[in-house]
């Protein structure tokens, strides 16, 4: 049976790359964002590509009563509530001290307080069926702060600990309702030609790049499975990585101007009389921007960690082959060649 989905964030970049992926499928979509050529073109397409129903709400999520009647009425129109997908985000890109109190205020009221708004709302609806599954899209930037991105970082820290603390509940008093996370790489989307920033140059996703499917590939996959968390490519893996093994490393690392600062710009100076961000006001409301950003050429349409993630046990059977070869490579095919192999380097010191 078709599944009752609700995305945040809907109208472009991850948001419109999930949406069109559950449309494939021909669920019931509730496709929720603030700009209103987005979410028409959005959901055009999703009925193109053949959704089952298509319903929209032009709703900030920092307005917890409007996400209310949102899912509200999603689920009366379907009869029920299967996914939640919190995807809505915005941010600043700034040194600290050059980021008002309003634009840290207003990150945390979409980032961390629409995903929370968003997450009570399904609840209220899949709490009493005692079913569902929600999905907070978040980032390696959850672990990991970076320059320039503090109220983001720091909204996406707060999500994670949010999350945490639900999950334990869940598993006490609702544990058939899932809870994933899903924490991403670089992606290619718009609002980098959106957002909010106080630097000279165009800014841009820190390098290597992935195209918007890869993220609707695993937010898909962890509402399907119903997994804890889901790390989406190798960056993301790395950077969560050094931040156990050597984050005061990673910090110096990341002071570094070519590496924390100058990678998340372009060569491209901004014309600040044509630059309008979408922290106040959607930067979709004439135009639709669709779910690519300006870095198609650079974007990776693949990732094989993510591959490796989503199928275990073919990945695990695929090593144990390789490491399995490479010794049946190296000891010939009986217990003599490998004792010689044994013995040869001692006999050769001595």
């Amino acid at each position: 049976m078709s599944q009752t989905v609700m995305i945040t964030g809907a109208s472009a970049g991850i948001g419109r790359a999930t949406a069109q992926r559950y449309a494939r499928r021909g669920a019931r979509l509730g496709l929720l964002a603030r700009g209103s050529a987005g979410l028409a073109a959005a959901a055009a397409q999703c009925r193109e590509l053949g959704a089952e129903a298509v319903a929209t709400y032009q709703v900030d999520v920092a307005d917890a009563a409007a996400v209310d009647e949102a899912a509200d009425d999603l689920h009366r129109r379907n009869g029920g509530l299967d996914v939640w997908i919190n995807n809505a985000m915005v941010s600043v890109f700034a040194p600290t001290w050059e980021i008002s109190a309003d634009e840290f205020r207003r990150v945390t009221e979409v980032n961390y307080l629409g995903t929370v708004h968003g997450t009570l709302a399904a609840l209220r609806q899949m709490r009493p069926a005692g079913i569902g599954t929600i999905v907070q899209v978040g980032s390696a930037l959850a672990y990991r702060g970076i320059p320039l991105q503090s109220a983001y970082c720091a909204s996406k820290h707060a999500i994670q600990g949010f999350n945490d603390s639900l999950r334990a509940e869940l598993l006490q008093a609702s544990p058939e309702i899932k809870l994933s996370m899903v924490q991403l790489p670089a992606v290619n989307t718009p609002q980098f030609s959106w957002v909010r920033t106080h630097l000279p140059r165009h800014p841009q996703p820190v390098p290597p790049i992935f195209q918007p499917e890869v993220a609707a590939a695993a937010i898909c996959w962890a509402a399907d499975n119903g997994k804890r968390e889901v790390n989406v490519g190798g960056p993301t893996l790395r950077a969560r990585l050094a931040d156990v093994i050597a984050p005061g490393l990673l910090d110096r690392l990341l002071a570094i101007r070519q590496v924390g600062f100058d990678s998340q710009q372009t060569d491209e100076v901004i014309d600040r009389s044509r630059w309008r961000d979408n922290v106040d006001a959607p930067a979709d409301a004439e135009v639709d921007h669709g779910a690519h950003g300006a870095f198609d050429d650079q974007a990776r349409r693949r990732s094989l960690a993510l591959w490796a993630v989503t199928h275990k046990q073919t990945a695990t059977a695929a090593v144990l082959a390789a490491a399995l070869g490479t010794a049946r490579a190296m000891v010939g095919n009986g217990p003599a060649r490998l004792w010689a192999a044994v013995r040869r380097p001692v006999g050769r010191a001595a």
